[in-house]
């Protein structure tokens, strides 16, 4: 069904004269559009530029995943009758049952029949291959997570198994988001991908060119865009540019994305040329904007931005200095409009409810900042413009933006995807989000500083920030120094602390192999990280081997790294990805399933007693990590600095009434304030005229009133009401009551 409807989409006689048509190739995401086509979208926009957008990923998908796409794939399967594995001649056999319900499964999975979700637990529904022989105890594991994400995770099963199947029978590239990543990943030759590109189109790619001819006869362009964030997007890139070249000749066709801002900086193969006209770095919109001006006929040649092309044979990077680059200010809300955003699929891979963000739920894409505030990390790619040139958006444009996508798209999910969204923005987008009143759910990704005390956390949870993503990287403080990230694994831990207490789950990004990382130092940064699920402050996280490239400190200087490049060749193709030596000589690879398989159980809070030499088969060192070093770096006290701190008031204003007390004898006032928050009542005694002040300034406190206070302001105001000792006061147990019903220091 799912796959007739595409169809019909194509089907419409209505004929759209854009000039531009933004694609996304396969695969990146399942569950949310990549957004740099939107971005683009948005931008064009504000210049009265017509253009047309698809994500080809999720289009060959459904077309894929589908009644009719699944007879085809075992039609095909039959007829060239390949030697097949025990499970996958186990699926083949129950072809009756896929076909059957593969259109609910993925109507489930697109959040449409929701139902579904008890007849799929019961496990009598879907047909189960090898993929199902890896579950856990799914009762356990989704005792807080519930039907319909244990749901979703034995659907998600179901398609891998097809996805193993596809894979050994008749394409062997195929895979959900990583696509011929291998082809793509470190090709400093373009050789093997030309190869590839001259060989007759795979199973998954005649799915491709047939959507792509539908929709270049729809939208007819004059020129094509592709954005290509990851390697995986790369092979079927070139397939779309090498079939529009040959069938569409007059259409221009341009590549751009994060692939080419870091892998094709020093490209010089003309043969590229053959799939593209143009390939742009960095930002988009500027280039893209000159781009289309030349190709009307407004600009000349050498005026292009930040742009190869082949001139007389030659390949050729044009750079128009003089013509600056937008603002962000400048660039427009991003606009997902003409993208299937109802037929995106939600999928739990892993049982960890942190780790779902990624795939599960529609997730509007938004940046705080261009670029990075902090750009010193050493094994980064600090000299490229994209992340060099650090310029933050104002709150209030932020917020705009995101009310104009909720208006658009229906949903009010965000996820911010700045390489660090700075601490201080995240305040005022907060602040401007529960200003306005909006329902959001939103998660970012962040630097683990100090500045992430209890209170802003508490701000952001208030605002709908519901997790954060974050770079522990190697939990070892000498190599933390190393890498210039300016944290320290105790810091780490505190922070973890407060936005776990604050009910926001923090994933981290770790990293093994850094140069002159010691075995020993590995070992201990395992004892780290079991610390840290151990004490839940920590709910996801996963391991990656450290990857020197070329515009990193690192990769610039590795000498002073202790690292030696195997080669200073630079290749003609991608140049990003620097194969060296740790001169210190550590066999760095070896520890990778080790600490993956002991993080993939933490994750799940088992296993916390395995002595670590448990989950390695060679020996390794004793850990030189106390046992209890973690949960003495949460312990130790928050301190709020002085008189530099402003306040915030989140609650509401309280009952008050006046009662009499009495004590040998004695009889006087106090003033009772009761104060009602969601889920509890809070009331503390107070003399009157301190409770009438009180009660004065909360207002002027709320996070509705258009100036927030220094804890400064609110001493003159208590002393000009004519009232003595504000310290004595102000830290008392009264006023810290209040910090249960919405009082924040920020």
């Amino acid at each position: 069904m799912v796959y007739f409807c595409v169809l019909l989409l194509f089907d419409k006689t209505v004929v759209l004269k854009a000039p531009v048509f933004l694609i996304t190739p396969p695969f990146t995401q399942l569950n949310t559009p990549y957004p740099a086509t939107a971005y683009l979208k948005g931008f064009f926009n504000t210049k009265n530029i017509p253009s047309y957008q698809a994500d080809l990923g999720i289009e060959v998908t459904l077309a894929l995943f589908s009644k009719a796409g699944l007879k085809q794939l075992f039609t095909t399967i039959e007829a060239i009758q390949p030697n097949l594995s025990a499970n996958n001649e186990r699926i083949v056999a129950l072809k009756d049952d896929y076909i059957r319900t593969i259109d609910d499964v993925v109507c489930f999975l697109q959040g449409k029949r929701n139902v579904l979700a008890h007849l799929i637990c019961k496990r009598e529904f879907l047909p189960e291959a090898a993929r199902f022989a890896q579950l856990d105890d799914l009762k356990w594991a989704f005792g807080s997570m519930g039907v319909q994400d244990m749901a979703k995770h034995l659907a998600t099963m179901y398609l891998e198994d097809l996805s193993d199947l596809i894979k050994e029978t008749v394409d062997e590239h195929f895979g959900f988001s990583r696509y011929a990543e291998s082809l793509g990943r470190s090709a400093n030759s373009f050789n093997e991908l030309y190869l590839a590109l001259q060989e007759p189109y795979t199973y998954i790619d005649h799915i491709l060119i047939d959507i792509l001819q539908k929709k270049m006869e729809t939208v007819q362009p004059m020129m094509v865009a592709i954005s290509v964030p990851f390697p995986g997007n790369l092979y079927e890139s070139l397939r779309c540019g090498q079939w529009i070249k040959k069938n569409y000749p007059n259409v221009k066709v341009a590549m751009g994305g994060g692939f080419a801002n870091t892998e094709l900086r020093a490209l010089s193969d003309a043969r590229v040329f053959e799939f593209f006209d143009f390939i742009t770095l960095d930002d988009g919109e500027a280039p893209l904007e000159i781009l289309i001006e030349y190709l009307n006929g407004k600009k000349q040649l050498d005026e292009l931005k930040r742009t190869f092309t082949v001139v007389k044979g030659k390949v050729t990077y044009l750079n128009n200095s003089i013509c600056a680059d937008y603002k962000q200010a400048q660039v427009g809300t991003p606009d997902y409009s003409d993208l299937l955003l109802d037929k995106y699929i939600s999928a739990i891979e892993i049982i960890n409810p942190m780790h779902s963000l990624w795939s599960d739920g529609r997730w509007n894409k938004l940046t705080m900042a261009h670029g990075c505030y902090w750009g010193k990390c050493t094994f980064c790619d600090i000299s490229l413009d994209y992340i060099k040139n650090y310029e933050p958006i104002a709150a209030s444009l932020i917020v705009d933006r995101m009310e104009e996508m909720i208006a658009q798209t229906s949903q009010n999910g965000f996820h911010f995807v700045d390489e660090a969204a700075p601490p201080s923005m995240m305040k005022s987008v907060a602040i401007e989000i529960i200003r306005r009143k909006l329902v959001v759910s939103w998660w970012a990704n962040v630097r683990f500083e100090k500045s992430f005390t209890f209170d802003l956390c508490q701000l952001l949870k208030s605002s709908g920030c519901i997790a954060v993503s974050g770079g522990l990287e190697v939990a070892s403080d000498r190599l933390l120094q190393l890498i210039q990230k300016g944290i320290t694994v105790a810091q780490v831990a505190r922070v973890s602390k407060h936005f776990t207490e604050s009910g926001i789950m923090v994933h981290a990004y770790l990293m093994y192999g850094f140069p002159t990382q010691t075995e020993q130092e590995t070992i201990d940064s395992l004892e780290m990280v079991r610390q840290l699920f151990e004490a839940g402050i920590l709910q996801s996280a996963f391991w990656h081997l450290f990857t020197m490239t070329a515009h990193s400190p690192i990769g610039l200087d590795p000498q002073k790294y202790s690292v030696r490049k195997l080669s200073n060749e630079i290749g003609s193709f991608a140049n990003n990805d620097i194969q060296h030596i740790d001169l210190t000589g550590a066999d760095h690879e070896r520890f990778g399933f080790g600490l993956k398989k002991a993080l993939l159980n933490y994750m799940h809070g088992a296993c916390f007693d395995f002595a670590l030499h448990q989950w390695f088969d060679f020996k390794i060192p004793k850990t030189n990590i106390a046992p209890d070093y973690i949960r003495k770096a949460v312990e130790e006290p928050e301190l709020i600095s002085g008189l530099n701190y402003k306040v915030i008031w989140l609650g509401k204003q309280p009952k008050s009434e006046i009662i009499q007390k009495s004590k040998k004898g004695n009889k006087w006032e106090v003033m009772l304030l009761s104060f009602q928050t969601q889920k509890n009542t809070y009331s503390i005694s107070v003399d009157p005229e301190k409770g009438a002040w009180l009660q004065s300034i909360l207002p002027k406190l709320s996070i509705h009133h258009p100036t927030v206070l220094s804890i400064q302001a609110i001493q003159a105001d208590y002393e000009n009401a004519g009232l003595q000792d504000f310290e004595l006061f102000w830290d008392n147990k009264p006023v810290n009551t209040l910090y249960k019903a919405g009082l924040l220091r920020l």
